[in-house]
Protein backbone atom coordinates (compact mmCIF):
# COMPACT_ATOMS: atom_id res chain seq x y z
CA UNK A 1 0.00 0.00 0.00
CA UNK A 2 1.44 3.37 -1.04
CA UNK A 3 0.07 6.24 1.03
CA UNK A 4 0.02 9.92 0.15
CA UNK A 5 1.97 12.43 2.25
CA UNK A 6 3.71 9.66 4.21
CA UNK A 7 0.80 8.25 6.24
CA UNK A 8 -2.24 10.25 7.21
CA UNK A 9 -2.53 13.38 5.07
CA UNK A 10 -2.93 15.54 8.17
CA UNK A 11 -5.79 13.56 9.73
CA UNK A 12 -4.91 10.76 12.18
CA UNK A 13 -8.19 8.95 11.53
CA UNK A 14 -8.18 8.99 7.71
CA UNK A 15 -5.81 7.02 5.49
CA UNK A 16 -5.12 8.14 1.91
CA UNK A 17 -3.74 5.35 -0.27
CA UNK A 18 -2.63 5.60 -3.86
CA UNK A 19 -2.32 1.80 -4.10
CA UNK A 20 -4.46 -0.74 -2.25
CA UNK A 21 -5.32 -4.39 -2.79
CA UNK A 22 -3.01 -4.39 -5.81
CA UNK A 23 -4.76 -1.51 -7.62
CA UNK A 24 -4.10 2.20 -8.14
CA UNK A 25 -7.45 3.01 -9.79
CA UNK A 26 -9.32 4.26 -7.88
CA UNK A 27 -7.18 5.77 -5.13
CA UNK A 28 -8.62 5.08 -1.68
CA UNK A 29 -9.49 7.54 1.10
CA UNK A 30 -10.61 5.53 4.12
CA UNK A 31 -12.09 6.76 7.40
CA UNK A 32 -10.59 4.54 10.07
CA UNK A 33 -13.05 5.51 12.79
CA UNK A 34 -16.82 6.18 12.57
CA UNK A 35 -18.41 9.60 12.62
CA UNK A 36 -16.08 11.53 10.28
CA UNK A 37 -18.05 13.82 7.97
CA UNK A 38 -16.92 13.44 4.38
CA UNK A 39 -18.14 16.88 3.29
CA UNK A 40 -16.14 18.56 6.06
CA UNK A 41 -13.09 16.43 5.34
CA UNK A 42 -13.20 17.35 1.63
CA UNK A 43 -13.79 21.05 2.34
CA UNK A 44 -10.66 21.18 4.50
CA UNK A 45 -8.54 19.36 1.90
CA UNK A 46 -9.95 20.34 -1.49
CA UNK A 47 -6.54 20.79 -3.20
CA UNK A 48 -5.50 17.33 -1.98
CA UNK A 49 -8.72 15.76 -3.30
CA UNK A 50 -8.41 17.53 -6.67
CA UNK A 51 -4.79 16.47 -7.07
CA UNK A 52 -5.50 12.87 -6.12
CA UNK A 53 -8.48 12.63 -8.49
CA UNK A 54 -6.54 14.04 -11.43
CA UNK A 55 -3.48 11.89 -10.92
CA UNK A 56 -5.21 8.61 -10.06
CA UNK A 57 -8.26 9.19 -12.29
CA UNK A 58 -10.79 8.35 -9.56
CA UNK A 59 -11.04 8.37 -5.76
CA UNK A 60 -13.05 5.99 -3.59
CA UNK A 61 -14.12 7.45 -0.23
CA UNK A 62 -14.92 4.62 2.17
CA UNK A 63 -16.06 4.48 5.79
CA UNK A 64 -17.61 7.96 5.92
CA UNK A 65 -21.18 6.62 6.15
CA UNK A 66 -22.76 8.62 3.30
CA UNK A 67 -25.93 6.55 3.13
CA UNK A 68 -28.69 8.75 1.67
CA UNK A 69 -29.28 11.38 -0.99
CA UNK A 70 -29.25 14.31 1.47
CA UNK A 71 -25.82 13.38 2.81
CA UNK A 72 -24.59 12.78 -0.74
CA UNK A 73 -25.83 16.21 -1.86
CA UNK A 74 -23.87 17.79 1.00
CA UNK A 75 -20.75 15.98 -0.20
CA UNK A 76 -21.35 17.26 -3.73
CA UNK A 77 -21.61 20.80 -2.37
CA UNK A 78 -18.16 20.37 -0.83
CA UNK A 79 -16.73 19.01 -4.07
CA UNK A 80 -18.12 21.63 -6.44
CA UNK A 81 -20.06 24.87 -6.75
CA UNK A 82 -21.67 23.55 -9.97
CA UNK A 83 -23.66 20.36 -9.54
CA UNK A 84 -25.40 19.81 -12.86
CA UNK A 85 -28.78 18.79 -14.14
CA UNK A 86 -28.75 15.78 -16.45
CA UNK A 87 -29.31 17.28 -19.90
CA UNK A 88 -29.11 15.85 -23.45
CA UNK A 89 -29.87 12.47 -21.96
CA UNK A 90 -28.87 9.10 -23.35
CA UNK A 91 -30.05 6.83 -20.52
CA UNK A 92 -33.02 6.64 -18.15
CA UNK A 93 -32.44 8.11 -14.68
CA UNK A 94 -34.70 9.42 -11.93
CA UNK A 95 -33.95 12.62 -10.03
CA UNK A 96 -34.25 11.83 -6.32
CA UNK A 97 -33.23 15.25 -4.93
CA UNK A 98 -31.55 18.46 -6.08
CA UNK A 99 -29.46 17.28 -9.09
CA UNK A 100 -28.96 13.88 -7.50
CA UNK A 101 -30.05 11.01 -9.75
CA UNK A 102 -30.27 7.26 -9.76
CA UNK A 103 -27.53 5.60 -11.75
CA UNK A 104 -28.60 4.39 -15.19
CA UNK A 105 -31.77 2.33 -14.92
CA UNK A 106 -30.99 -0.42 -17.41
CA UNK A 107 -32.13 -3.97 -16.58
CA UNK A 108 -30.03 -5.65 -13.91
CA UNK A 109 -28.94 -8.51 -16.20
CA UNK A 110 -27.33 -6.17 -18.75
CA UNK A 111 -23.78 -4.84 -18.92
CA UNK A 112 -23.33 -1.11 -19.33
CA UNK A 113 -20.14 -0.63 -21.34
CA UNK A 114 -17.24 1.61 -20.41
CA UNK A 115 -17.82 5.23 -21.36
CA UNK A 116 -16.92 8.79 -20.38
CA UNK A 117 -20.05 10.58 -19.27
CA UNK A 118 -21.66 12.75 -21.99
CA UNK A 119 -18.55 12.84 -24.18
CA UNK A 120 -20.94 13.19 -27.13
CA UNK A 121 -21.98 16.68 -25.94
CA UNK A 122 -20.20 20.01 -26.25
CA UNK A 123 -20.25 20.72 -22.50
CA UNK A 124 -19.69 17.53 -20.55
CA UNK A 125 -19.13 17.25 -16.78
CA UNK A 126 -15.53 17.06 -15.67
CA UNK A 127 -16.66 14.80 -12.85
CA UNK A 128 -19.29 12.18 -12.19
CA UNK A 129 -19.71 11.02 -8.60
CA UNK A 130 -21.48 7.90 -7.30
CA UNK A 131 -22.80 6.99 -3.86
CA UNK A 132 -23.74 3.49 -2.71
CA UNK A 133 -27.08 3.54 -0.88
CA UNK A 134 -27.37 -0.24 -1.21
CA UNK A 135 -24.88 -2.67 -2.76
CA UNK A 136 -26.17 -5.56 -4.84
CA UNK A 137 -26.42 -9.04 -3.38
CA UNK A 138 -24.13 -10.23 -6.17
CA UNK A 139 -22.23 -8.35 -8.91
CA UNK A 140 -23.05 -4.74 -9.73
CA UNK A 141 -19.51 -3.38 -9.67
CA UNK A 142 -18.65 -0.11 -11.43
CA UNK A 143 -15.58 -1.02 -13.51
CA UNK A 144 -13.11 1.73 -14.38
CA UNK A 145 -10.51 2.23 -17.13
CA UNK A 146 -7.88 4.96 -17.44
CA UNK A 147 -8.62 6.74 -20.73
CA UNK A 148 -5.00 7.90 -20.99
CA UNK A 149 -3.84 4.30 -20.96
CA UNK A 150 -6.59 3.20 -23.37
CA UNK A 151 -5.31 5.80 -25.82
CA UNK A 152 -1.71 4.62 -25.37
CA UNK A 153 -2.73 1.07 -26.38
CA UNK A 154 -4.16 2.12 -29.75
CA UNK A 155 -2.19 1.92 -32.99
CA UNK A 156 -0.87 5.30 -34.19
CA UNK A 157 -2.82 4.96 -37.44
CA UNK A 158 -6.07 4.36 -35.53
CA UNK A 159 -5.50 7.41 -33.37
CA UNK A 160 -4.54 9.57 -36.35
CA UNK A 161 -7.70 8.66 -38.29
CA UNK A 162 -10.01 9.41 -35.37
CA UNK A 163 -8.10 12.58 -34.59
CA UNK A 164 -8.51 13.73 -38.20
CA UNK A 165 -12.18 12.77 -38.65
CA UNK A 166 -13.74 12.66 -35.18
CA UNK A 167 -16.83 10.61 -34.36
CA UNK A 168 -20.33 11.09 -35.78
CA UNK A 169 -23.25 10.13 -33.54
CA UNK A 170 -26.61 9.34 -35.13
CA UNK A 171 -29.67 8.94 -32.89
CA UNK A 172 -33.28 8.11 -33.66
CA UNK A 173 -35.72 8.78 -30.84
CA UNK A 174 -38.20 5.91 -31.09
CA UNK A 175 -40.64 5.42 -28.19
CA UNK A 176 -40.46 1.92 -26.79
CA UNK A 177 -37.03 1.31 -28.31
CA UNK A 178 -34.92 4.26 -27.16
CA UNK A 179 -35.42 7.36 -25.08
CA UNK A 180 -38.04 9.67 -26.52
CA UNK A 181 -36.92 13.10 -27.63
CA UNK A 182 -39.14 14.55 -24.92
CA UNK A 183 -37.15 12.73 -22.22
CA UNK A 184 -33.79 13.33 -23.85
CA UNK A 185 -34.25 17.09 -24.14
CA UNK A 186 -36.65 17.49 -21.19
CA UNK A 187 -39.30 19.34 -23.18
CA UNK A 188 -42.48 18.66 -25.19
CA UNK A 189 -41.79 21.58 -27.52
CA UNK A 190 -40.11 20.75 -30.87
CA UNK A 191 -39.06 24.39 -31.20
CA UNK A 192 -37.07 24.15 -27.97
CA UNK A 193 -35.39 21.03 -29.31
CA UNK A 194 -34.52 22.84 -32.54
CA UNK A 195 -33.07 25.80 -30.66
CA UNK A 196 -31.04 23.61 -28.31
CA UNK A 197 -29.65 21.54 -31.18
CA UNK A 198 -28.78 24.58 -33.26
CA UNK A 199 -26.84 26.03 -30.35
CA UNK A 200 -25.12 22.67 -29.66
CA UNK A 201 -24.07 21.93 -33.23
CA UNK A 202 -26.56 19.09 -33.72
CA UNK A 203 -28.39 18.62 -37.01
CA UNK A 204 -32.11 17.86 -36.73
CA UNK A 205 -34.30 15.88 -39.12
CA UNK A 206 -37.95 15.01 -38.60
CA UNK A 207 -38.54 11.73 -40.44
CA UNK A 208 -42.08 11.68 -41.87
CA UNK A 209 -42.76 14.67 -39.64
CA UNK A 210 -42.86 12.49 -36.51
CA UNK A 211 -39.59 10.71 -35.74
CA UNK A 212 -36.66 12.85 -34.66
CA UNK A 213 -33.21 11.98 -36.02
CA UNK A 214 -30.11 13.88 -34.89
CA UNK A 215 -26.49 13.88 -36.04
CA UNK A 216 -23.52 15.43 -34.31
CA UNK A 217 -19.80 15.18 -34.93
CA UNK A 218 -17.41 15.50 -32.01
CA UNK A 219 -13.66 15.04 -31.47
CA UNK A 220 -12.50 11.58 -30.43
CA UNK A 221 -9.58 12.85 -28.37
CA UNK A 222 -9.32 15.66 -25.88
CA UNK A 223 -6.89 17.19 -23.41
CA UNK A 224 -7.91 17.65 -19.80
CA UNK A 225 -8.22 21.43 -19.32
CA UNK A 226 -6.31 21.40 -16.01
CA UNK A 227 -3.74 18.61 -16.33
CA UNK A 228 -3.21 18.71 -20.10
CA UNK A 229 -3.48 14.91 -20.23
CA UNK A 230 -4.39 13.62 -23.69
CA UNK A 231 -7.21 11.08 -23.44
CA UNK A 232 -9.46 8.80 -25.48
CA UNK A 233 -12.77 10.58 -24.80
CA UNK A 234 -15.78 9.58 -26.90
CA UNK A 235 -18.73 7.19 -27.23
CA UNK A 236 -17.54 5.57 -30.48
CA UNK A 237 -17.78 2.03 -29.11
CA UNK A 238 -20.52 2.61 -26.55
CA UNK A 239 -23.10 3.85 -29.08
CA UNK A 240 -22.07 1.56 -31.94
CA UNK A 241 -24.87 -0.84 -32.81
CA UNK A 242 -22.51 -3.85 -32.64
CA UNK A 243 -21.99 -3.19 -28.93
CA UNK A 244 -25.49 -4.57 -28.36
CA UNK A 245 -25.99 -8.28 -27.87
CA UNK A 246 -25.63 -10.03 -31.23
CA UNK A 247 -29.28 -11.08 -31.47
CA UNK A 248 -30.52 -7.58 -30.52
CA UNK A 249 -28.17 -5.92 -33.02
CA UNK A 250 -29.32 -8.24 -35.81
CA UNK A 251 -32.99 -7.78 -34.87
CA UNK A 252 -32.79 -3.99 -34.87
CA UNK A 253 -30.99 -3.90 -38.19
CA UNK A 254 -33.55 -6.21 -39.75
CA UNK A 255 -36.55 -4.36 -38.32
CA UNK A 256 -35.42 -0.74 -38.65
CA UNK A 257 -32.65 -0.55 -41.21
CA UNK A 258 -29.34 1.24 -40.68
CA UNK A 259 -30.74 4.77 -40.86
CA UNK A 260 -33.34 4.23 -38.15
CA UNK A 261 -31.21 2.56 -35.48
CA UNK A 262 -31.68 4.14 -32.03
CA UNK A 263 -27.93 4.77 -31.79
CA UNK A 264 -24.99 4.29 -34.09
CA UNK A 265 -21.56 5.79 -34.61
CA UNK A 266 -19.39 6.51 -37.63
CA UNK A 267 -16.24 8.35 -38.42
CA UNK A 268 -16.89 12.07 -38.51
CA UNK A 269 -17.23 12.03 -42.31
CA UNK A 270 -20.06 9.49 -42.07
CA UNK A 271 -18.07 6.45 -43.18
CA UNK A 272 -18.37 3.19 -41.19
CA UNK A 273 -15.92 2.35 -38.43
CA UNK A 274 -14.19 -0.87 -39.47
CA UNK A 275 -14.89 -4.09 -37.53
CA UNK A 276 -11.18 -4.55 -36.85
CA UNK A 277 -10.95 -1.03 -35.44
CA UNK A 278 -13.90 -1.64 -33.13
CA UNK A 279 -12.22 -4.85 -31.98
CA UNK A 280 -9.01 -2.93 -31.30
CA UNK A 281 -10.87 -0.34 -29.23
CA UNK A 282 -12.68 -3.01 -27.22
CA UNK A 283 -9.43 -4.85 -26.56
CA UNK A 284 -7.80 -1.65 -25.25
CA UNK A 285 -10.71 -1.05 -22.87
CA UNK A 286 -10.64 -4.65 -21.67
CA UNK A 287 -6.91 -4.53 -20.99
CA UNK A 288 -7.27 -1.43 -18.79
CA UNK A 289 -10.42 -2.43 -16.90
CA UNK A 290 -10.33 -2.73 -13.13
CA UNK A 291 -13.03 -2.91 -10.47
CA UNK A 292 -13.93 -3.07 -6.80
CA UNK A 293 -16.91 -4.28 -4.79
CA UNK A 294 -19.27 -1.59 -3.51
CA UNK A 295 -19.80 -1.19 0.24
CA UNK A 296 -22.67 0.69 1.88
CA UNK A 297 -21.84 4.40 2.12
CA UNK A 298 -19.05 4.39 -0.48
CA UNK A 299 -18.61 7.54 -2.57
CA UNK A 300 -16.70 7.26 -5.86
CA UNK A 301 -15.37 10.42 -7.52
CA UNK A 302 -14.55 9.81 -11.20
CA UNK A 303 -12.47 12.35 -13.11
CA UNK A 304 -14.58 11.99 -16.23
CA UNK A 305 -12.05 13.06 -18.89
CA UNK A 306 -9.40 10.74 -17.45
CA UNK A 307 -11.41 7.67 -16.46
CA UNK A 308 -14.22 5.74 -18.13
CA UNK A 309 -16.79 3.88 -16.04
CA UNK A 310 -19.21 1.00 -16.62
CA UNK A 311 -21.65 -1.28 -14.76
CA UNK A 312 -21.68 -5.03 -14.34
CA UNK A 313 -24.90 -7.07 -14.15
CA UNK A 314 -26.18 -7.73 -10.66
CA UNK A 315 -28.62 -9.70 -8.54
CA UNK A 316 -30.81 -8.39 -5.73
CA UNK A 317 -31.67 -4.77 -4.92
CA UNK A 318 -28.94 -2.26 -5.82
CA UNK A 319 -29.16 1.52 -5.47
CA UNK A 320 -26.29 3.70 -6.60
CA UNK A 321 -26.86 7.45 -6.76
CA UNK A 322 -25.08 9.69 -9.27
CA UNK A 323 -24.30 13.38 -9.66
CA UNK A 324 -22.36 15.36 -12.25
CA UNK A 325 -20.36 18.53 -11.69
CA UNK A 326 -18.00 21.09 -13.17
CA UNK A 327 -19.05 21.70 -16.79
CA UNK A 328 -15.99 21.80 -19.00
CA UNK A 329 -17.01 25.12 -20.60
CA UNK A 330 -16.81 26.83 -17.21
CA UNK A 331 -13.31 25.44 -16.60
CA UNK A 332 -12.19 26.58 -20.05
CA UNK A 333 -13.63 30.05 -19.53
CA UNK A 334 -11.91 30.30 -16.16
CA UNK A 335 -8.59 29.29 -17.69
CA UNK A 336 -9.01 31.81 -20.49
CA UNK A 337 -9.79 34.60 -18.03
Amino acid sequence: MTQLNDLRAGAPSVTVSQEWDGRSLPALVRADVPGIGLADWISARKPLVDDLARRAGAVLFRGFEVTDSAAFRTVMGALSDEVLKYGERSSPRTEVSDNIYTSTEHPADQHILLHNEQSYTENWPLRIVFCCERPADRGGRTPLADSRKVLARLRPQTVAKFERLGVQYVRNYIPGISLSWQETFQTDDPEQVRAYCEDAGISVEWVDGLQLRTRQTRPALHRHPVTGDRTWFNHAVFFHVTSLAEEICAGLRAALGEENLPYNTYYGDGTPIEDETLAELRAAFTAETTGFDWELGDVLLVENMITAHAREPFEGPRRILAAMSDPVATIREGAAA
